[in-house]
């Protein structure tokens, strides 16, 4: 089998797929966890804190060439826009929280399909029930088919 065979039957296999679709989406829906922290959950939790915006909380190890404004840098984007060196504790807290709802959602979906794949294991692992027997009538039946093929 040529390498390109082999590279062909690789990418054409079923978990190759399922995985790079997995990822995309992965991606996609990290991307909206994260606009579900920055601007629904941290907002409020920010506000209740005092008008605290969680994204410039932040330390300044060391200021920029240009030197830091007297009363500090502002906002995190005019730290870094000097060239300061800091530590970004919102950020950090913010990745956090995304890191907490991903890892929620995942374990809701972990846990209803392990609640799937149990009730499937218990449903082949159960006897078929016994069949139920036939009614009168269907008896009845039956007895005249028999007595009729018995003259004939």
């Amino acid at each position: 089998m040529s390498l390109k065979d082999e590279f062909k039957a690789f990418i054409l296999r079923g978990n190759v797929i399922d995985l790079a679709v997995g990822v995309v989406v992965g991606a996609s829906f990290g991307n909206i966890v994260k606009s579900l922290v920055d601007d629904v959950i941290m907002p409020p939790i920010g506000l209740l804190l005092g008008g605290v915006d969680f994204s410039n909380i932040f330390l300044t190890l060391k200021d920029g060439a240009a030197g830091a404004p007297a009363d500090g840098y502002p906002t995190l984007a005019a730290a870094k826009a000097a060239g300061a060196v800091t530590l970004n504790i919102g950020v950090f807290m913010n990745t956090v929280f995304s890191f907490l709802i991903v890892a929620t959602a995942i374990f809701a979906v972990v846990k209803v399909v392990n609640k799937l794949q149990t009730a499937a294991i218990k449903k082949e692992n159960e006897e078929p029930a016994a069949p139920t027997p036939p009614s009168e009538d269907i008896v009845l039946l039956r007895e005249i088919r028999d007595a009729l093929a018995k003259r004939n």
